[in-house]
């Protein structure tokens, strides 16, 4: 296996699934925004992923992809909360988010152009598309696995994917963490672990991104 892409949109499980692929041993990075970083890690979860899947699957021959499915009712609120909170920063003109992660929101959740960014209507469309976009892109792929994480043994199913055996572990062993409930949205940050991969690793080429995107500052 090259990588693992987790493809899913924020609030639908990201931090849960990197935390508990680190505890079996991968190097993840939840967030990644230069090409080090995508060098290092073995699992990629969040921004830019669930933008650029198609132009990863190009740069990553070989690579598995999961898509994470959250009812819209619990997804709603919960993604209400965090695009409010990072409505500044996310500016594209004058936030100071990474432009990398800048452009992966505004692409997905037209925070620049829709008359409301946080109306309902416009985020359910926002998920619609794409989910369906996804599911369209991965519909003849192997290398793909949709599961919501607040089902039973939703981790088991994971780790199968990944060919990891799950005979001997517990059911509590097979399923997700819960973090970033309700409004906590820095559980990956405070979670400390040697397999973490910071999201601004700087390698031979500084901190550069890949050049498949101009990215706009």
């Amino acid at each position: 296996m090259n990588k693992l892409f987790i493809i899913g949109l924020p609030r639908t499980g990201t931090t849960s699934v990197s935390v508990a692929l680190l505890e079996h041993g991968f190097n993840v990075a939840h967030t990644a925004f230069t090409k080090r970083a995508f060098e290092l890690a073995d699992v990629v979860s969040d921004a830019p992923c669930f933008s650029d899947y198609q132009q990863l699957d190009a740069l990553f021959p070989g690579s598995r992809y999961v898509y994470l499915d959250r009812p819209l009712e619990k997804w709603i609120p919960s993604i209400q909360m965090l695009l409010k909170k990072m409505q500044g920063p996310l500016n594209v003109k004058t936030g100071y988010f990474n432009p990398v992660l800048k452009r992966s929101f505004n692409d997905t959740f037209k925070l620049s152009s829709a008359t409301d960014p946080f109306d309902k209507q416009h985020l359910t469309a926002c998920y619609q598309n794409h989910k369906e976009e996804v599911e369209k892109y991965f519909a003849t792929r192997d290398d793909f696995l949709s599961i919501d994480i607040s089902q039973s043994d939703s981790l088991g199913t994971l780790l199968s994917f990944l060919g990891i055996s799950v005979e001997g572990l517990t059911q509590t062993d097979t399923n997700f963490p819960r973090l970033n409930i309700g409004k906590q949205v820095d559980s990956w940050k405070v979670f400390k672990h040697p397999n973490k991969i910071n999201p601004n690793s700087a390698g031979r080429e500084h901190r550069k991104f890949f050049d498949y995107h101009r990215v706009t500052t």
